[in-house]
């Protein structure tokens, strides 16, 4: 029996659990929350805002995991369905297809993986249809009852589906819009703490607009905007009952690039992407559960969308701590050989993932493979793809 791995799925589950009732249930909370205690809460307070489904915010190709978790601007390729479909109606290739495969947490556990199918196809000039599909297993996971004895041997998954269709709007700007469908299956059935589960299910979409310019001079130069709101859709819940579920990763990415072509063979870009969750911040509650810094979380999809702009307790200075920044480079030689580093830094207030990230692609004809590297700097040094190496395949036609 893999112990570990039981561990990880159950404590998931049951942390969920626990944030829904916490939040309707004011006999957690004890009279120490009180006078000096909540302000310092409110002041200094780490707040990580909890979401269902994580797996739609994991960075899934190499190329853009080894720039920092970059995409919003970048050129157009196949995985572009992800960061930004809007992107895919400036490609410059008939039709493209990627596969990513990532092992997950390979430091603890040997066969949690992380797959990633993606692609699109140019209509015309104008506009383009995408489709991926992203893949997470556990593995295979032996289940017991509370006596030890074995009750069966399951594979806990999670995949997203989606179809986007983007079009140019102008010679220089397009838009896109993305379907998604989610399942999020961790415990087949099982009961978690005397709460029977089920698989969780969500429809979902994303929205995004792309800007891309070549300037004028002596070298080829050229910008590029980008932003997309992605995820939004319905709270999911592992159980039937509705206090327990959970926000999708609803998410606001923006980003910019500048491209410069030093001379015929060699050129390099510059990329800075910003991102915030569209999640409301869980506020600080007195002794009987009443709000007393922030804002009440019960709320619904589309409130909790607008009210995540105002609702962390300790004020603009909280919601500033809520942006995460990744800054990345990326050289090509040739169309031939390319050269990446990123970075990505997000608060220890919200969360503490800091990493630095590197890698290479290799291009030859049709044919093309990216490596991204990841090396964690922040004080806890702890991520999932710690010493891990990514691998992406890609065809152009």
């Amino acid at each position: 029996m893999k112990i570990n791995k039981s561990f990880l799925i159950i404590t998931i589950l049951s942390a969920i659990t626990f944030i829904g009732k916490a939040q309707n249930n004011p006999a957690i909370n004890d009279d120490k929350y009180t006078g000096t205690i909540l302000r310092q809460q409110k002041e200094e307070g780490a707040r990580i805002i909890p979401t269902g489904v994580p797996l739609l915010l994991i960075a899934p190709d190499a190329r853009s995991g080894a720039i920092g978790d970059i995409g919003a601007a970048t050129t157009a390729d196949a995985n572009s369905n992800h960061w930004n479909a809007a992107k895919l109606a400036f490609a410059d290739k008939k039709m493209a297809a990627s596969f990513t495969y990532s092992p997950w947490l390979r430091d603890i556990i040997g066969d949690i993986d992380l797959a990633y199918l993606s692609g699109y196809y140019k209509i015309n000039d104008r506009s383009a249809v995408g489709t991926s599909l992203t893949y997470f297993s556990l593995g295979k996971i032996n289940f017991t009852d509370n006596q030890g004895a074995a009750i069966g041997t399951y594979s806990p998954n999670e995949f997203a589906l989606d179809v986007s269709y983007s079009m140019k709007l102008s010679e220089n700007f397009s838009a896109a819009v993305t379907g998604r469908y989610i399942r999020s299956d961790l415990t087949q059935g099982q009961s978690i703490n005397g709460t029977s589960t089920h698989a969780a299910n969500a429809i979902a979409a994303d929205l995004g607009i792309y800007y891309q310019k070549d300037l004028t001079g002596d070298n080829p130069q050229q910008i590029a905007f980008g932003a997309q709101v992605s995820n939004l859709g319905n709270k999911v819940s592992y159980s039937d009952d509705d206090i327990e579920s959970s926000f999708l990763p609803a998410n606001l990415r923006v980003g910019g690039r500048y491209t410069y072509s030093m001379d015929q063979f060699n050129k390099i870009s510059f990329m800075l992407d910003l991102n915030k969750l569209l999640v409301p911040t869980p506020p600080i509650r007195d002794s009987i559960g009443e709000v007393v810094y922030g804002k009440d979380n019960n709320v619904g999809v589309v409130k909790g969308i607008f009210q995540s702009f105002t609702d962390a307790p300790d004020g603009f200075a909280e919601e500033l701590k809520e942006i995460n920044i990744s800054a990345g480079t990326e050289y090509w030689y040739n169309n031939l050989l390319a050269v990446r580093a990123g970075y990505f830094y997000e608060n220890k207030k919200k969360g503490n993932r800091q990493y630095l990230t590197l890698g290479m692609g290799l291009k030859y004809n049709s044919l093309g493979i990216d490596l991204s590297y990841l090396v964690p700097t922040s004080s806890t040094g702890t991520n999932p793809l710690k010493n891990t190496l990514r691998v992406s395949l890609s065809f152009d036609f």
